[in-house]
């Protein structure tokens, strides 16, 4: 079974347990959440002692005196993931290392979202950005859950300490702006998928605990995002749900990038079904693809071939599929000794899959060394994070870069591209080492679920955790 069901208990006490206050003030009582800023009482009250230093500054010169429990450079050090903090000790983020970093509150947590491509243009690199997604609301027990559509816009860079501000428009200190729309949802939506961008039409699935897969027109919900004085709360039918599955709930799904509308959904009792959006309607195969014995933990169509897919499963195998066959798999190989949580097919070096697995190691694997009456083993493993990895995957367009996110709070970017020193395999078993292959360490979130990068922003991420949604670009991609 599916690991992610344990969390269940603790997402809905934590549900009860949070709340918020917007900024601005709104009509509607049940809003979605607000953005925090992290240093906004610290710049405040830097202003505050400038102002008092000038009312106090006479003809002679100050000499300024350390105050008792000021923080001094020396007091700051780098913390490494595993380190125990010492009593008193609390992390801070870095705003030297980030492009542009916000935390976003929210009312319920997140198990999964994803990213809504819109028409603003590809490339961006400009600021304030702004982005759109589609998330679910994951509070178990609860029958009317929630689809989310979200703009998230005025997103600037973060300031720097040793740079003017003032002389850059980008990095004001302007809080972002957060809409909305809500969608009622039977039950608790366990993961969310959008389907790549087609005829104008903003198509979304999701897997609800109730062993149902619903899809949805979101066009409408997206393009309100964009008209001043439209209501939050919109009531609206799935297009369609997909009963083959019968109870069996699921989180694996993945939707087709070549063939537009061709939809995977994977269950816990390891069947995977295949369904197929078009003009003349919806249809789902009656019979599985079933190999599996086990839950099937995530799916991913091929980015070059349109017949081909991978699944992997608690039954710590990841397989290789071809359409035409759904007796059995073209390719199984055993990846771990423990469930293999998530996938992810390198979409610019397409012979690239890598795997994260539920004892915190990932890898990577050549598709071409992969062969039905030999075993395979990866290219690279790592052991960096030290809890189950609970979401993976490549860079867009740079094709040795890839984000992991884990259980231990920890959300790490990876170059593949960085040769290892001539005493390192590339595997990690301690933190004692830092690999060179490891970019970045984003931290700040508790038990992170899922990230995804924007495809049309470059180096931006975007992850979702119990204690809300990080957006954010590193100096390091």
């Amino acid at each position: 079974m599916s690991k992610r069901q344990a969390d269940r208990s603790d997402l809905r006490e934590q549900s009860k347990a949070t709340s918020f206050t917007s900024r601005r003030e709104l009509e509607e009582k049940n809003e979605m959440g607000e953005f925090e800023d992290n240093w906004e009482d610290e710049i405040e009250e830097d202003e505050e002692l400038v102002e008092e230093a000038e009312e106090e500054e006479g003809d002679g010169m100050d000499v300024d005196e350390q105050q008792d429990g000021e923080e001094t450079p020396e007091d700051l050090k780098v913390y490494l993931p595993g380190q125990p903090l010492a009593e008193g000790e609390v992390l801070e983020a870095d705003p030297s290392v980030y492009v542009m970093l916000h935390n976003l509150d929210v009312r319920l947590p997140f198990l999964s979202f994803d990213v809504i491509e819109d028409k603003l243009g590809d490339e961006r690199k400009n600021f304030p950005a702004t982005a759109y997604v589609a998330a679910g609301t994951s509070l178990p027990g609860v029958r009317e859950n929630e689809v989310l559509v979200m703009k998230m816009s005025s997103l600037h860079k973060t300031q720097q300490d040793d740079s003017d501000d003032e002389d850059d428009p980008d990095a004001l200190d302007e809080d972002p702006v957060l809409e909305h729309r809500s969608i009622p949802h039977q039950g608790c939506v366990n993961r969310i998928r959008m389907m790549p961008y087609s005829q104008n039409k903003h198509i979304a699935s999701t897997w609800a605990e109730t062993g149902k897969v619903h899809l949805w027109d979101l066009t409408q919900a997206v393009e309100s995002l964009d008209v001043p004085g439209s209501s939050s709360n919109m009531s609206q039918k799935p297009l369609c749900t997909i009963h083959q599955h019968g109870r069996d709930e699921g989180y694996a799904m993945d939707w087709s990038s070549l063939d537009a509308g061709r939809l995977l959904t994977g269950d816990n009792s390891g069947k995977i079904y295949q369904t197929v959006l078009s003009q003349s309607g919806i249809q789902t195969d009656s019979v599985a693809f079933r190999e599996h014995r086990s839950s099937v933990e995530d799916l991913q169509w091929s980015p070059t071939e349109n017949s081909v897919f991978a699944s992997c499963s608690s039954d710590q195998t990841v397989k290789i599929w071809d359409t035409r066959n759904k007796k059995r798999s073209a390719v199984s190989v055993r990846a771990s000794g423990s469930d293999v949580n998530v996938i992810s097919w390198n979409k610019k070096a397409s012979y690239l899959l890598a795997s994260g697995h539920d004892d915190g190691v990932f890898s990577v694997w050549d598709l071409r060394t992969f062969s039905p009456n030999a075993a395979s083993t990866p290219v690279a493993t790592f052991k960096w994070h030290h809890g189950p990895i609970t979401s993976i995957e490549w860079h867009p367009t740079e094709e040795s870069v890839l984000a992991v996110s884990g259980a231990d709070n920890q959300l790490t970017l990876w170059d593949l591209s960085v040769e290892p020193d001539s005493e390192q395999d590339g595997q990690m078993t301690t933190h004692e080492e830092v690999p060179p292959q490891l970019l970045f360490v984003h931290q700040g979130q508790e038990d992170i679920k899922e990230l995804h990068f924007h495809k049309q922003i470059p180096g931006c991420v975007i992850s979702t955790a119990n204690t809300g949604m990080n957006i954010f670009k590193t100096i390091s991609i």
